[in-house]
């Protein structure tokens, strides 16, 4: 075996350990069996929120084990077939072999990393906001853009995309969007992109003139109902109105649209589109998920860190540079990832991205510790 193969496989090797170990693999068939017979209690549906978790976590067990096993015999038929074609020397059969080992490694280092995901709300939905920074029209622009981003990227993962709330940014672009992302993990990936992104091009509204745009990106857990956070009502005031969003399906032609604000951290949610009902329940919901995202903060260092960078939409809060003149270039500033396919990452292709933050929380650098090392 060619010594570029045997490295392959030591690396394939390396993510199935750490897989077995973050799913415990020597226990991980019993504890599926204990989840197994749980789930024929016939009192199990008498709790809703104790049986929907129990569902989900019996869910990303069988998930983990599948992963685990499918990419192991995957390895091992592989090996054969390469020992095999190279014993008969058969060089197509080794060839293809070779070939499904280099998409194997692909498939185990990305399913690593989803195995990191393992923070209390990372398997969660998300609510995304994106607001434009100072800069008028190019930043709503530059805003819309990148909500056309995040959309693409989610329904690429197969991730359930609702818009919330949209407001108009007049000439072009958009103000301010609001989305819930649903799928599994869709909080632990969409978490590292929290903060600044700052955008350079000849601007395309006549002026002939290379523009620097600002958008605050955040990412917040939606909360599972069995996680209790305390609103007091006497701490919150609820607005109805008509909503001014882009137009299209989503015009409200009543007064069907809320926002509610809360008095003592300042958070203010809205949802437009639906009914006033509708829309309350929403609002509230991503009023507590903000309310759970400080209270995270407050005890994750690491978290606080990654969402203190979202800051102000301007120059001392970026962590994302994505410049179209004079030259082709998307790079992270914290982890010096980087790329010359704008237009791919401008259409959802966000992977390599937060695979690199996600590497580089996992190993415990620090920003200046990625810089460092460019």
């Amino acid at each position: 075996m060619r010594a570029e193969i045997q490295t392959i496989v030591a690396d394939i090797e390396k993510s199935l350990d750490l897989l077995a170990q973050r799913m415990n693999w020597e226990t991980a068939e019993f504890r599926l069996e204990e989840f197994n017979a749980r789930v024929e209690d016939p009192n199990l549906w008498d709790d809703p929120a104790a049986a929907q978790k129990l569902m989900r976590d019996r869910q990303s067990l069988v998930d983990a084990i599948d992963t685990y096993k499918g990419i192991r015999q995957d390895l091992d038929d592989s090996v054969e077939l390469i020992e095999m074609g190279e014993m008969e020397e058969d060089e197509e059969v080794v060839t293809d072999a070779e070939n499904t080992l280099k998409a194997l490694k692909e498939k185990a280092a990305k399913k690593e990393l989803e195995a990191l995901l393992d923070g209390e709300t990372d398997a969660n939905d998300a609510f995304l906001e994106i607001k434009a920074g100072a800069g008028g029209t190019e930043a709503c622009d530059w805003a819309s853009m990148l909500a056309r981003m995040y959309v693409r990227w989610a329904e690429s993962r197969g991730f359930t995309v609702d818009l919330q709330e949209e407001q108009g940014g007049g000439e072009a672009g958009i103000k301010s969007a609001t989305y819930q992302i649903k799928g599994h993990n869709a909080y632990g990936w969409l978490k590292s992109e929290s903060g600044t992104h700052r955008l350079v091009r000849i601007s395309p509204f006549g002026k002939g003139t290379r523009e620097t745009s600002f958008a605050a990106v955040g990412a917040y857990p939606v909360i599972d109902d069995n996680i209790e956070i305390e609103v007091n009502p006497a701490d919150i005031r609820i607005d109805t109105y008509r909503s001014s969003g882009a137009g299209g399906q989503h015009v409200n032609t009543t007064d069907s649209a809320v926002r509610i604000t809360h008095t003592p951290t300042g958070i203010v949610v809205t949802s437009s589109e639906k009914s006033q009902h509708q829309n309350r329940d929403i609002a509230m919901k991503a009023l507590k998920s903000r309310l759970y995202q400080m209270e995270l903060d407050r005890r994750n260092a690491e978290v606080n860190a990654l969402h203190e960078a979202k800051g102000d939409a301007g120059w001392g809060n970026q962590i994302r540079s994505y410049v179209m003149q004079p030259y082709q270039m998307v790079k992270d500033l914290r982890t010096n990832f980087e790329t010359a396919d704008t237009k791919g990452v401008l259409d959802g292709d966000l992977d390599g991205f937060m695979a690199a933050t996600l590497a580089m929380k996992v190993a415990g650098k620090s920003r200046a510790d990625a810089q460092g090392e460019d």
